[in-house]
C-alpha cells in the first residue's frame, strides 16, 4: 500500500536524503553482498536526530542502526520520521527486519529512495509500514523527488543489477594518450594526471573487484591495491583474470592471492556467471585493447568511463552508460564527465 503519491518533498527531508546518501557512500566497497544504504531520522520539525549507514554484512541495516544511535544520544523519543535510501526490509536474514524495529519506534513517517529491486520481496516492507499506520511516501511518485530518487538509483544500482540479472554491475576505465592508444610512455605505467589516478583508486576502493587480462599482468605487473586513497578495514576482493592461468607469472599470482581472491576465466562469455558465484555487487574493469574490444563487443559493460589525455597533459572525462543510472553520478568527478548516452538495448 502506498499513500500520498503525489506528496511534494520537504526541505529537511531532501536534506536528508542527500545526508543519507552521502553517508551510504561512505561504505561503498564494503557492504558486498548487501547494498549501501543511508537513513536519516527526524524530529516533527524536521530536525535531524541521526544519520546512519549500513557498515557491511552481518552489522546492523541503516535503519536499526540510526534508531539504536538515537536511543544512545537520548533522542530515541522526539523520532518521527525516517528518511531512508532502500525501502525497509521485511523479512529476517542475518539481522532482524527494518521494519520491526521502525514499528517499534515513534516513527510516524517513511520516506522511501527505491523500491527494493529483489523482486521476491518488492513493495512488502513499504505494505508491512502503511498497514500498521505509518505514513509512507516514495521519491519516485513525488513531483519534486526526480533529482534525490535519481541519486537514490545510482547508489543502489550495483545491487540492483545483482538483483535482476544475477551478476555485478561492470564499470570499465579505459585510459588513453592523446594519441588515441593506450599505451604510455617508455619506462611509465600510466600517463594520466595525479588527480585521475587518484579517482582510479577511489573507483577500485568503492568496487568489489577487478576483472583484467593475461596480457595486461604481464605487460604490467599491475597489483591492482588501492593505494592513493584510504581504502576499507581488512578488505579482501575478488580478482577475475580472463584468460588461462598457465600465462600468468607464478610470483604475481601469489602476491595478488594474498589479498584478492582469484579467479580465471578463460572464455569471456563465461564471466557473468562466473562472476554472479561471487558476492561482489560491482567491478572495475582495468585492462588492455583486446579485452576491451572483447567486453565492448558482446556488450558485457555497464558504464565505460575514459580518461583522454589531451596534447596539453590534460585529462577529460567521457562516460557512456547502458542505463538510465550510473553508480559513477555518486563522485564529484561526475561534474567533470561529458554523458554519453550509449545505443545499446538493455
Amino acid at each position: 500500500m502506498q499513500q500520498n503519491p503525489l506528496q511534494f518533498v520537504p526541505e529537511q527531508v531532501a536534506r536528508a536524503f542527500r545526508a543519507a546518501v552521502t553517508e551510504a557512500c561512505r561504505f561503498v566497497g564494503q557492504t558486498a553482498p548487501n547494498p549501501a544504504v543511508g537513513c536519516v531520522l527526524l524530529d516533527a520539525e524536521g530536525e535531524v536526530l541521526t544519520i546512519a549507514a549500513h557498515h557491511k554484512a552481518g552489522t546492523l541495516h541503516a535503519e536499526r542502526l540510526a534508531l539504536e544511535q538515537a536511543k544512545e544520544a537520548g533522542v530515541f523519543d522526539r523520532v518521527r520520521t525516517a528518511v531512508v535510501t532502500l525501502e525497509p526490509c521485511n523479512h529476517t536474514g542475518r539481522t532482524r527486519p527494518c521494519t520491526e524495529a521502525l514499528l517499534e519506534s515513534p516513527v510516524k513517517t517513511v520516506w522511501i529512495g527505491c523500491a527494493d529491486p529483489n523482486p521476491t520481496v518488492a513493495g512488502g516492507g513499504a505494505a508491512c509500514l502503511a498497514d500498521a499506520g505509518v505514513a509512507v511516501h516514495w521519491l519516485a511518485e513525488s513531483p519534486n523527488g526526480k533529482d534525490l530518487f535519481a541519486l537514490c538509483k545510482a547508489l543502489l544500482a550495483p545491487f540492483a543489477c545483482k538483483m535482476t540479472q544475477g551478476r555485478p554491475w561492470i564499470t570499465v576505465k579505459q585510459a588513453l594518450n592523446s594519441a588515441g592508444t593506450m599505451v604510455p610512455p617508455s619506462g611509465q605505467t600510466t600517463f594520466t594526471s595525479p588527480a585521475s589516478l587518484t579517482f582510479a583508486h577511489v573507483l577500485r576502493r568503492a568496487t568489489d573487484g577487478i576483472v583484467t587480462g593475461t596480457g595486461t599482468v604481464t605487460a604490467d605487473n599491475p597489483s591492482f591495491t588501492v593505494r592513493h586513497v584510504a581504502d576499507h578495514a581488512d578488505r579482501r576482493r575478488v580478482l577475475v583474470v580472463c584468460g588461462q592461468q598457465a600465462n600468468t607469472p607464478e610470483a604475481w599470482l601469489a602476491a595478488r592471492q594474498q589479498q584478492f581472491d582469484v579467479l580465471f576465466c578463460r572464455n569471456c562469455s563465461d564471466l557473468p556467471a562466473l562472476l554472479g558465484k561471487t558476492d561482489a555487487l560491482w567491478v572495475l574493469v582495468e585492462a588492455g585493447p583486446t579485452l576491451l574490444a572483447a567486453l565492448k563487443e558482446m556488450n558485457l559493460w555497464d558504464d565505460w568511463l575514459t580518461i583522454r589525455q589531451n596534447a596539453a597533459g590534460v585529462d577529460h572525462y567521457t562516460v557512456s552508460t547502458r542505463h538510465d543510472v550510473t553508480p559513477l553520478a555518486l563522485f564529484p568527478e561526475w561534474a567533470r564527465c561529458t554523458q554519453e548516452q550509449a545505443c545499446f538495448p538493455e
